[in-house]
């Protein structure tokens, strides 16, 4: 959809495509739900839990997760660049991760993270040498642009598609399968690919460690493809049962050498897959057999966090965000609620420690303040609404506020967060009414209405990638209000816009994360948005796996080093 009229003088901020039901927006949808996020209160622990013994090449590592299936097709999956879509595909960048570190970005398949032009339109990377797919092919150049050209084929949609908005000549391309090329991609031989983008886009180099830039040779087949794909990571699919299990095996063609970040410690990896999450826990906690070379893919549960924080065993083998994550926040449609010392009022009304014990306590989440979220490199710390229910007094007297419709999902969870944002609100003086929905209705009203049914909603976000531009564009940029945008505050601010815009052109990182701190808080000012809490997440493992550990970004183990002992 083109982006709303802007003033000329000003540039316009960019929609980025994306697909409308991803993990990042509304807590109910993948690493967003809510309901896994409602933890037992109890002291939260280190977030290094990686074991006391020492990770040896070989055994069998077992990941026990509630998913049925893993799409293992590069273009449609939205696995981050350390999960399970890693050990099978490599892409020109990606992520490492160390206990204690924020997120370093380094090259994968590329000699280096990228060379750009002087205006910041052409990008190009370079490929290692000795570079050689499972089947035995050398890979080349020709197999990158293959894969982010398929990305574009109706039939393959379900990825993230970033890449879709920023590379030039690519608004109505559907896919390579008819003939049909990207000029904006060339190969000028085996070992380069430049891309042409449209518009200077400093964040290139995270963009394309995503999954669309993993290389796939051409002749393939998109319906089939997920079930037999042709690896450039240290691991093929050997097996795949859906509903049951998928296993993994070790590559021969992937080199050590050309792989900073893969351990690739085990020879086998098996995904145990529609585990009930409460008796994956359970099996986890118990830590005999097979289970002690495994750990659950999904958050442990409240009911569990509270039995592990009993068990001094357990504890040492979980993993928990040290800061808090992604961030749940309340959304003030500033289209209907427009008078921003209302808006302020309301931000110093919620008491927060409410919010925080709705979601388990300390160890389910930590209070939220700012709009950026922990872990992202450049974010400063700073409250400018700490609650104080005195001063939401003093902006409320004298004004006439209509009763508030706050938007929900209708899962027990979401509506406890509302519930303590209601009674806040209501003791401030304000009518509050809960309108719980499904996660369906709750989205189509949210991002594709018009905005007139509500005047708040429960939210949450987690950024794609470790930058601030993921936090801040998609959530207040002007061109994201509707149309399937995820600025559910509505929010429109032409100087904010620009700002925008400006700040992700920048390919100054140091100076981009320096504007984007800036924008943190001058789009705090006009209150769109009261940031509730970070959320913390926990994660489980066997006492035989090592080299386990969670950060506050992205939030979830990396798969690329953990090992098994004792196997």
């Amino acid at each position: 959809m083109p982006d709303k009229p802007t003033t000329p003088s000003l540039p316009t901020a960019v929609r980025l495509a994306r697909p409308t039901a991803s993990r990042r927006l509304f807590l109910g949808a993948g690493m967003s739900a809510l309901g896994a996020l409602a933890l037992a209160g109890c002291g939260a622990n280190s977030a290094t839990s990686s074991g006391s013994g020492t990770a040896t090449a070989g055994g069998t590592l077992r990941i026990l997760t509630s998913e049925t299936d893993i799409n293992w097709d590069p273009a449609k999956s939205q696995s981050m660049p350390m999960t399970s879509l890693a050990l099978v595909h490599r892409r020109l960048t990606t992520w490492s991760l160390a206990p204690g570190e924020p997120v370093a970005l380094v090259p994968d398949l590329a000699t280096d993270t990228g060379t750009v032009s002087p205006d910041g339109l052409s990008w190009t990377f370079t490929l290692k040498e000795g570079l050689v797919l499972s089947d035995g092919t050398p890979l080349t150049s020709a197999h990158i642009k293959h894969g982010v050209e398929r990305s574009f084929a109706p039939a393959l949609a379900g990825g993230l598609t970033y890449h879709k908005a920023l590379l030039a000549g690519a608004t109505d391309y559907e896919g390579p399968y008819e003939g049909k090329h990207l000029d904006s991609i060339q190969t000028p031989d085996e070992s380069t690919i430049v891309f042409q983008l449209t518009r200077a886009f400093g964040d290139w180099p995270w963009i394309v460690a995503q999954g669309a830039f993993a290389p796939v040779p051409e002749g393939d087949d998109p319906a089939t493809y997920t079930a037999s794909p042709i690896a450039s990571g240290p691991y093929v699919v050997a097996q795949a049962a859906q509903g049951s299990s998928v296993t993994l095996e070790r590559n021969p063609h992937w080199s050590a050498d050309t792989d900073q970040v893969r351990l690739a410690l085990p020879d086998t990896i098996v995904f145990e897959l529609s585990q009930d999450e409460s008796t994956a826990a359970q099996r986890l906690i118990a830590d005999s057999g097979k289970d002690r070379t495994a750990f659950g893919a999904d958050r442990v549960s409240a009911a569990q966090l509270a039995q592990v924080s009993a068990n001094p065993a357990a504890k040492e083998r979980l993993a928990t965000t040290p800061d808090g994550g992604p961030a749940t926040y309340l959304a003030i449609n500033v289209e209907r609620v427009t008078d921003p010392q209302v808006r302020q009022a309301i931000a110093h009304a919620v008491d927060k420690a409410a919010v925080v014990a709705a979601l388990g306590g300390e160890l389910g989440a930590v209070s939220a303040s700012t709009l950026i979220t922990p872990g992202i490199p450049g974010r400063q710390d700073y409250d400018p609404y700490p609650t104080d229910p005195g001063r939401a007094a003093s902006l409320l007297q004298g004004k006439e506020v209509p009763s508030l419709v706050l938007l929900t999902q209708n899962s027990a969870a979401h509506q406890a967060v509302a519930q303590a944002v209601e009674q806040s609100l209501k003791e401030a003086g304000l009518s509050v009414t809960i309108d719980a929905q499904t996660s369906e209705a709750f989205n189509e009203r949210a991002t594709q209405g018009d905005g007139s049914t509500y005047d708040l909603a429960i939210a949450s976000w987690n950024p794609d990638y470790p930058s601030a531009n993921a936090n801040i564009q998609p959530l207040f940029a002007s061109s994201e209000i509707g149309g399937g945008g995820h600025n559910i505050s509505r929010y429109s601010n032409e100087r904010v816009d620009a700002a925008i815009a400006e700040a992700a052109a920048n390919l100054d990182t140091e100076a981009a994360r320096a504007q984007w701190a800036e924008l943190d808080r001058t789009i705090a000012q006009d209150v769109p948005v009261v940031p509730l809490a970070f959320r913390r997440n926990s994660f489980l493992r066997g006492s035989g796996v090592q080299g386990f550990s969670v950060e506050s970004y992205p939030g979830y183990p990396s798969y690329q080093v953990v090992g098994v002992s004792g196997s």
